[in-house]
C-alpha cells in the first residue's frame, strides 16, 4: 500500500504558539479526522511525523504526548481509517538531532518501522520545515494553509523564505481538501495561492 506521511500540529489539529500540552489542548481541524480516514479507506498506509520539542522543553511529559496520540489514532479509527504509526522528535532546534524537521530522520525512522518507503509519497505539511523534510527525502511536498500553511505561502511568496521548486508544490485550503485530490487523483489546485 502505498505511504502518505502527515505532519501533525496545524494539519491534523489546531497549532498553537504555547504548544499542545495536554489532551484539553488537543483539537482536530473540521474534516481531519475523517480525511486520514479517507485516505486509508483509499488504500494509503497513514504515518504521522511530528516535531515535538514541548517534550525536551518539559510543556509536557510522554504520558500526556502518548494519551493525545491515542484520541488521535481512536478517533480516526472510530472514522473507518487507522494511523500506521506516529514518528515524533523530542528534541530542541539548538539540538541538533537528526530527527527535528526539517532533517529526516523521522522519515528513515518510519521507513525502517513500516517497511515502506516515504520516497515518492505525498508528505502534507504546514510549514517550511516540512517541504524541506520531504524535498530532502525525495517526497512529495503538499502545503496546506492551516496552521503555519499561509504564513509559510506568504514568506515563499515574498522571497522572505527560499526553497527551490517551491512553485511546483501543491497548495490546498486543508487536510480535507488535499486527500479528497490525492483519492481523486486530481490536479494539484495552484490557484489556491
Amino acid at each position: 500500500m502505498p505511504l502518505i506521511v502527515l505532519d501533525r500540529d496545524g494539519v491534523i489539529n489546531e497549532d498553537s504558539d504555547d504548544y499542545i500540552r495536554s489532551l484539553a489542548d488537543w483539537r482536530p481541524l473540521p474534516g481531519s479526522l475523517e480525511a486520514i480516514a479517507d485516505l486509508s479507506r483509499a488504500g494509503y498506509t497513514v504515518a504521522i511525523a511530528t516535531n515535538q520539542s514541548g517534550l525536551g522543553r518539559g510543556y509536557l511529559g510522554l504520558d500526556e504526548l502518548e494519551a493525545i496520540h491515542a484520541r488521535l489514532c481512536q478517533q480516526v479509527e472510530e472514522e473507518g481509517g487507522l494511523v500506521a504509526g506516529i514518528f515524533y522528535c523530542p528534541h530542541l532546534p539548538e539540538d541538533g538531532c537528526r530527527c527535528r524537521k526539517p532533517a529526516t530522520g523521522l522519515l528513515a525512522a518510519m521507513e525502517a518501522e513500516l517497511g515502506a518507503s516515504p520516497r515518492g509519497s505525498f508528505f502534507i505539511g504546514d510549514s517550511l520545515r516540512d517541504l524541506q523534510a520531504a524535498l530532502a527525502y525525495g517526497c512529495r511536498p503538499v502545503l496546506v494553509r492551516t496552521g503555519k500553511g499561509a504564513a509559510t505561502l506568504q514568506a515563499l511568496q515574498s522571497g522572505q523564505a527560499t526553497l527551490a521548486g517551491w512553485e511546483e508544490i501543491p497548495v490546498y485550503a486543508d487536510l480535507a481538501t488535499a486527500a479528497r485530490a490525492i483519492v481523486q487523483q486530481q490536479p494539484a489546485a495552484k490557484d489556491d495561492r
